[in-house]
Order: C-alpha cells, then structure tokens, then sequence
C-alpha cells in the first residue's frame, strides 16, 4: 500500500462516465425535489432532500480528488453549486487536499479534518465535545454545532483579513444567492423548510460517514478505518466508507473502491491495525449511546 498520500490526486486520462451519470441524477433529483416539494409529504421529502444533500457531497469529494474528467476547471465546476448552503466547495477543497497530506492524521495541530481537540482546549469545547461524541447525540446536535464551529473558524479567518477566504467566501455567497433565488422564486420553498427538509438531514447523514472513519493511534496507517457491508450507506458516500483504501488510493475513482479492496483486504486490515467495522449496523451498535473516543487527543501532547 502506498504509505504517504498526497494532497494532489492525478487526473483522470478519460471521461469518467458513471460519475457523470451520477452528477446528472444528484442534480436533476435535487430540481425535482424542490419543484415538487408541496406535493411531497414533509417526512418523505426530508428522507429524500437529505440523501440528496449527502449526495452531493459525496460528489464534491469526489471532484476534490480530480474526478470525473481530466479538467479540474470541469470538476470543480461540477462539485461547485451549494445544496447545503453552508459550505463553500473551494474552502472544502482546500481543507480536504490539506487532510490528506498531513502526516499526523487525526491529530488537531496538523489535520484540519481532525475531530479530536488539543490538549489545552476550554472547558466549553470539552462540554460540546463530549455531548455529540455518541452516535445517536452527534445526528441530532451535530449539524448545528458542526456549522457553528466552522462558520466561527470562517470567521477568525477573515477577521486576519484572509484574502484566500475572502475570496472563497464571496463566491459562496453569489452562488448561494442563485440558489436561493431558484428555491424562492422558481419553487416556492422557504428557507426554513429548505434547512428542515435538506440541509438538517444531510448534514448528519454525512456525519455517520465520518464518526468513525479515523481513530487516533500511534502509526499512521492504523488511524484510517473500514466500514465493510454497507450496500444502502455505501452508495450514498460513494464507498469512502472503504476509508482505508481511499486514503490509500486516492486516485481511485468511487466505483474501483470495492474491487481494490476484495483483492487486498488483508493487507489492507494488517496495515490499518484491524481498524473495521461490520457494517454501520455494528457502528451503531456500539457507539449509539457510547462515546467513540476520548475528546482529547491522546497524542496531543507528545507530537
């Protein structure tokens, strides 16, 4: 297995067909669904503007490591449009590409992806910490503090007169402008059903993809998890649930995943230290109510 994966992923040679027959049923579903949205009864609509909504980021991370086509101008172009309104893909981009070439994965300092705190973080960020650390505390809570606390980071960034941020965030705001033209104008959909029925439910979708992705441990390698047998959830997060393999490959296009990993899965659960999980049955199993992790690194002091 390659041992450092870099922040750049090479490029496609060829069009990547099923990933743009993919992007065609995200969006067209997302049209759809907010065009449709009276029709659609509330509970339903947030099942399936949720799963859109996580969709659509599985796909962005997708284009973030260069898929589908060989033009990164195309792919982010691609992976650009907002659903969840919060986000802003270049700002997304960057912290993912960052993610994996750091070499000290799920350590604070150093991965801007990490979810463990520093060894001198305030009694509040503990308190907040600890309450969404089980499974079932993180899909209720976790999409507002998720968002408060990157916003509040955005924030302190552009307070330093961050060009680069600035930047980003301005092109942000125009695009979440269209679409919030096309969702008042064209759909009739108000905000507050839009955040209900689409940006709520697919931010924590997304959130049980990342609980236990990375676990902190002494060799790089071991901090990197996989979740087998997951045909429903899998599909939605385009099988990064193969975390290990994808942080392995990152070249991989999402469809390639599972075949890699039948053909090296021993050597892939040797090099990651047996960091897998069943499925995310069992994922819930045992952290519904159980915190995953210590808050704290444990190796924050040491590195």
């Amino acid at each position: 297995m390659p041992e450092n994966p870099t922040s750049r992923s090479p490029t496609p040679r060829h069009v990547e067909w099923p990933t743009l027959a993919l992007t065609a049923v995200i969006y067209g579903g997302w049209i759809a669904l907010t065009l449709l949205h009276r029709s659609i009864p509330p509970v339903v609509l947030a099942s399936l503007g949720g799963w859109i909504v996580a969709w659509q980021g599985s796909l962005q991370h997708e284009t973030i490591h260069g898929h589908p086509t060989p033009w990164r101008r195309v792919n982010s172009a691609i992976g650009w449009p907002p659903l969840s309104l919060w986000l802003p893909y270049e700002r997304y981009r960057r912290s993912h590409l960052e993610h994996h070439a750091s070499e000290h994965l799920t350590h604070p300092d150093f991965d801007p992806e990490a979810r463990y705190l520093p060894a001198g973080a305030g009694r509040w960020r503990r308190l907040l910490a600890g309450v969404q650390s089980p499974l079932a505390a993180r899909l209720v809570l976790g999409p507002v503090l998720e968002i408060a606390t990157f916003v509040a980071r955005e924030i302190q960034r552009l307070a330093r007169g961050e060009g680069e941020v600035w930047r980003a965030w301005a092109a942000h705001a125009a695009t979440v402008g269209v679409i919030w033209a096309w969702l008042h104008f064209a759909c009739g959909l108000g905000l507050g059903k839009y955040l209900l029925c689409f940006v709520y439910p697919g931010v924590a979708l997304s959130l049980i993809r990342s609980f236990a992705e990375h676990r902190a441990a002494g060799s790089p390698d071991a901090r990197v998890a996989v979740v087998e047998h997951a045909p429903i959830l899998g599909l939605l997060f385009l099988n990064n649930n193969l975390h290990a393999v994808h942080h392995a490959w990152p070249e991989l296009p999402w469809w390639k995943l599972p075949a890699r990993y039948r053909a090296r899965r021993s050597e892939i659960l040797s090099t990651n230290e047996g960091l897998v999980y069943a499925g995310y049955r069992d994922v819930f199993r045992r952290y519904a109510f159980r915190p995953h992790d210590v808050a704290t690194h444990p190796l924050a002091e040491a590195a």
